[in-house]
C-alpha cells in the first residue's frame, strides 16, 4: 500500500490493516475547493495536519462541509515539496492511546499546498486568486509564537520587516507582511469580510496577530503603498478571533514508523529538512485535544462545533487559556522538567512512575492551583487536570523530554507560577504554598548545571541563562552558607516571576528549599521526600 489517492481505491487492504479511510470523494472535494476556496491555513506542520486537518475531515465525513483546506507554509518549503506533493496532500494520522494501542486514519481534508514564496510567480498568483475569492471565510495559522514577531527584543522592527515596508506589498518575505499584502489584495478586489485566526499556543494570540499585521499595514499606508481605507477594512471587515489550542504532537516516532511499515505501508519514513523540521507522511499525536475559538467570523464559517471545537466569546477563550497555562498543565510540565533533568530522566512518562515527582505535581495542581483556578465554564478544570495527570503525562507513546520542556523557563515561570502566587498573595496566604516554591527553588538549583549525583549536566537554552548562572556562580554544592543574599536579586525580579517574591513573603521559603537542595549528593531527592 502507498499513501496516494489511487491506492486508497483498494479499500479492502486498508481496512484489513485497521486503517480508517475518508468517507467522501477526495477528488470532488478538491475540485469544489479550487473553484470556491473556503479555508486557507498557514503553517503546514504536524499539529495542523493531525489536529486541524482531522477537524475538517470529521465535517466532510458527516456531510457538513463540501470543501477542504488549502495548506500554505511560510518557513520551510521542503515540507510542501517532500511531504505534501509526493503523497497528494494525504496524511496518515496516528493516535497514540495511553494503553499503548494506536488508531490510524488517512486524512484527505487538505486538498492543496502552497509555498508563501514571493519570488514564485505561480504560487503568488494562486494566493491572490484565493484571497480575491468572496467564498474565503477563514485564514488560520499554526506558525508558532515566533512567527508573529515583527520586532526585536529591544522593540525595533526586524530588518526583514523593515525591508518589506520599504519594498512594498509586492514582494513580502516575513509571514506578517505576506498576510498584510494578501489582505490588501482582498481589499483591492472583492472587499469581502474575513476571519484571520491564530491557532497557535500563545496567550492572546489573536491580538498578537492583529498587532503585527496592522504594524506593516500602517507603514504601507504612510508610504503611499496602500490607501487609508485599507486600514479601515482591516479594522471593520477583518476579525482576529482569539483561540486556545492544546494537543501534544511530538516528532515522528520510530516505533510508529515500524508499525506502519509492518502493516504494509510503503515509503513512510520521516525526513529532516534543511531547516531542521522533523516530519513524515504520518503524524503521531496523543488522543486528547482541545480547540476553543472566539466565535467571530464575519463571512461565515464551517460548523466547527460539530467536530468538537468550542465556539465561544473572547472572555471564555481567555479563561480557558489561563486555566491550562497557569494551573492544569503548563506548571506541572515545568516542575517535572527541572526536577527530571536533575534526577536523570529523559522522558516525562518515566517521571510519572516516580512517587515524589507525582506527589509534587499533584500538590501543585490539585492542592495549590485548583482552589484559585480561573474556571472557563465550558471545560471542567478538575476533569482537565485529571486527564493530564492520569492519561496524558504517563502516556508511554509520548516521547517528550524534560530537557526540551526546560527550554526558556525564565520566560515561562511568570505565567505558569506567577498568577497563582498573585492569587495567594492577594489573600495574604502566599506562605501556605509549598509545591510552587519547591518548583522555583528546583529551577534555580537546576541552573547550577549539576544533577543530584553531582555530575555535570547541560542546562537547556534560555535567554537569561548566562545572566542567572552568573548570579549563582559562587554558590557551592555542599555549602549552603555560600547562598548568602545571592538569590534575592533574582527573586525580586517581577519581570521574571510576575511579582516581587521578596515582597509577597515567598523568598524565605524558596531560599530555605534551595539550601536543602544544594546540601550535598542526593539532596534533591531528599528535599522532595522531606517536604511533600
Amino acid at each position: 500500500m502507498k499513501l496516494n489517492i489511487a491506492s486508497l481505491k483498494d479499500k479492502t487492504a486498508w481496512e484489513a490493516a485497521g486503517i480508517k479511510l475518508p468517507e467522501y470523494d477526495i477528488k470532488s472535494v478538491a475540485e469544489r475547493t479550487a473553484e470556491s476556496p473556503m479555508w486557507l491555513h498557514f503553517g503546514a506542520g504536524n499539529i495542523f495536519r493531525g489536529f486541524i486537518g482531522s477537524i475538517q475531515q470529521r465535517l466532510l465525513n458527516q456531510g457538513l462541509s463540501d470543501r477542504g483546506i488549502i495548506a500554505a507554509d511560510t518557513f520551510d518549503y521542503e515540507i510542501i515539496d517532500k511531504i505534501y506533493k509526493p503523497f497528494e496532500n494525504l496524511t496518515l494520522n496516528v493516535s497514540l492511546n495511553p494503553d499503548g494501542s494506536t488508531d490510524c486514519e488517512v486524512l484527505g481534508s487538505v486538498v492543496g499546498a502552497l509555498k508563501a514564496d514571493c519570488t514564485d510567480e505561480r504560487e503568488m498568483a494562486e494566493f491572490k486568486r484565493i484571497f480575491a475569492s468572496p467564498s474565503l471565510q477563514m485564514v488560520s495559522f499554526t506558525i508558532t509564537e515566533k512567527g508573529y514577531a515583527v520586532k526585536t527584543t529591544s522593540g525595533e522592527l526586524m530588518p526583514i520587516v523593515t525591508a518589506d515596508i520599504e519594498n512594498g506589498p509586492e514582494k513580502p518575505r516575513h509571514a506578517m507582511s505576506f498576510v498584510a499584502a494578501m489582505l490588501l489584495h482582498r481589499y483591492n478586489t472583492c472587499k469581502t469580510p474575513l476571519a484571520v485566526v491564530s491557532m497557535d499556543n500563545c496567550s492572546h494570540n489573536g491580538e498578537k496577530l492583529k498587532n503585527s499585521v496592522v504594524t506593516v499595514a500602517k507603514a504601507w499606508v504612510e508610504k503611499g503603498y496602500a490607501p487609508a481605507e485599507y486600514l479601515e477594512y482591516i479594522e471593520n471587515g477583518v476579525s482576529f478571533p482569539w483561540s486556545m489550542i492544546d494537543k501534544i504532537t511530538p516528532r515522528p516516532a520510530k516505533s510508529v514508523e515500524e508499525k506502519l511499515s509492518a502493516l504494509g505501508i510503503d515509503d513512510i519514513s520521516p525526513i529532516i529538512t534543511s531547516k531542521n523540521t522533523y516530519i513524515a507522511p504520518f503524524v503521531n499525536a496523543e488522543r486528547p485535544e482541545y480547540l476553543v475559538i472566539e466565535d467571530d467570523f464575519p463571512n461565515g464559517r464551517p460548523p466547527l462545533e460539530k467536530a468538537g471545537v468550542y465556539l465561544t466569546d473572547r472572555d471564555t477563550v481567555n479563561k480557558t487559556e489561563r486555566m491550562k497555562v497557569t494551573t492544569c498543565l503548563n506548571p506541572l510540565h515545568t516542575a517535572l522538567a527541572v526536577y527530571g533533568c536533575m534526577l536523570g530522566y529523559t522522558l516525562i512518562c518515566e517521571e510519572m512512575k516516580d512517587g515524589e515527582l507525582v506527589r509534587l505535581i499533584k500538590k501543585l495542581g490539585y492542592e495549590e492551583g485548583l482552589p484559585v483556578v480561573t474556571d472557563p465554564g465550558i471545560i471542567s478544570p478538575k476533569a482537565f487536570i485529571d486527564e493530564v495527570v492520569n492519561e496524558r503525562l504517563p502516556n508511554p507513546f509520548m516521547p517528550d523530554a524534560p530537557q526540551r520542556i526546560a527550554t526558556d523557563t525564565s520566560q515561562k515561570v511568570g505565567i505558569r507560577f506567577g498568577e497563582t502566587i498573585k492569587s495567594y498573595a492577594a489573600m495574604g496566604r502566599a506562605n501556605e504554598l509549598t509545591a510552587i516554591p519547591l518548583a522555583i527553588a528546583g529551577w534555580l538549583r537546576y541552573l547550577l548545571a549539576v544533577d543530584d549525583d553531582l555530575q555535570k549536566i547541560d542546562v537547556s537554552s534560555d535567554p537569561l541563562k548566562d545572566e542567572l548562572q552568573a548570579k549563582l556562580s559562587c554558590i557551592e554544592i555542599g555549602r549552603p552558607e555560600t547562598v548568602g543574599e545571592k538569590l534575592r536579586p533574582i527573586l525580586k525580579n517581577s519581570a521574571i516571576f510576575g511579582s516581587d517574591l521578596c515582597e509577597n513573603g515567598l523568598a524565605d521559603k524558596i531560599e530555605g528549599y534551595f539550601k536543602e537542595l544544594i546540601s550535598g549528593r542526593g539532596a534533591v531527592r531528599e528535599t522532595l521526600k522531606r517536604n511533600l
